[in-house]
């Protein structure tokens, strides 16, 4: 990507974002906007988003690939990692080779070693004045640091989008909207019921099915939890779901690859 092109993807970016701050919007599809820019941005294999409630409980929300949802859920269940440790401080975690940090994460190290998708993570906090409501991790396949400007852009792209989930009243106060993260959390199931429904009925893997799925919202100006809903419901024939953009599946399978 020349830099000409890679400005105007990040004016893009930080535009599609900045669409957020109305009074109605998908905080699902905010969440998986995010994911998406930083990929194409950040040269990262694949990213994913974990919110917490409002218990703070971490819940995984938005990923790029299955891969990428299968590395946050390891990181919920050994209870340790990179991106538990970001949420906790609210300070960015970079991890430029996982096999390097056995000794501070061992049953996640361990779990990672066994799935063998990605060898370095770099968590950054989605944080409002020092405190996480959540952290954005960006997976590599291969080990190395990212460049300090990279690291900027994402936590720059990540502050943006907590803006996106926050309120400006509830902003002032200093308080997190936790109707909205559990509505977040809430869609989240949702999306993953549908996309078992959709891959089971057309023969797709998960990350076809959530392109169909994510695809048929955008170009009929749904929301993506409500069609969703219309799937999981069996109010919507997964036949009915548009197919997916042949360009963006070749982007991603490039990732996969």
């Amino acid at each position: 990507m020349s830099q000409p092109e890679r400005e105007q993807q990040i004016s893009v970016a930080f535009v599609a974002l900045a669409d957020t701050l109305v009074d109605d919007y998908d905080i699902i599809d905010l969440l998986n906007q995010l994911v998406e820019h930083s990929v194409e941005l950040l040269a990262a294999d694949a990213a994913g988003i974990l919110l917490g409630d409002a218990r703070r409980e971490l819940r995984a929300v938005a990923s790029s690939s299955e891969d990428a949802e299968t590395m946050e859920l390891l990181a919920l269940q050994a209870d340790q990692g990179p991106c538990l440790d970001c949420y906790a401080t609210g300070d960015p975690v970079s991890v430029p080779d996982i096999t390097d940090v056995a000794g501070r994460w061992p049953t996640f190290t361990a779990f990672v070693a066994r799935a063998g998708a990605f060898r370095s993570v770099h968590a950054l906090p989605l944080r409002l004045r020092g405190q996480a409501i959540g952290a954005l991790s960006l997976f590599h396949r291969t080990p190395g640091p990212l460049p300090p400007a990279d690291l900027a852009l994402g936590q720059a792209l990540a502050d943006v989008a907590t803006i996106g989930i926050l309120s400006e009243r509830v902003i002032r106060r200093g308080e997190v909207v936790n109707e909205q993260l559990q509505s977040a959390l809430t869609s989240r199931v949702i999306i993953e019921q549908a996309k078992g429904v959709i891959a089971h009925q057309l023969g797709l893997s998960m990350d076809a099915a959530f392109d169909r799925l994510r695809r048929h919202a955008r170009s009929n100006n749904l929301r993506l939890s409500e069609v969703a809903r219309q799937v999981a419901n069996l109010q919507l024939d997964p036949g009915q779901i548009t197919a997916p953009n042949p360009a963006s599946t070749a982007r991603r399978s490039q990732h996969e690859d």
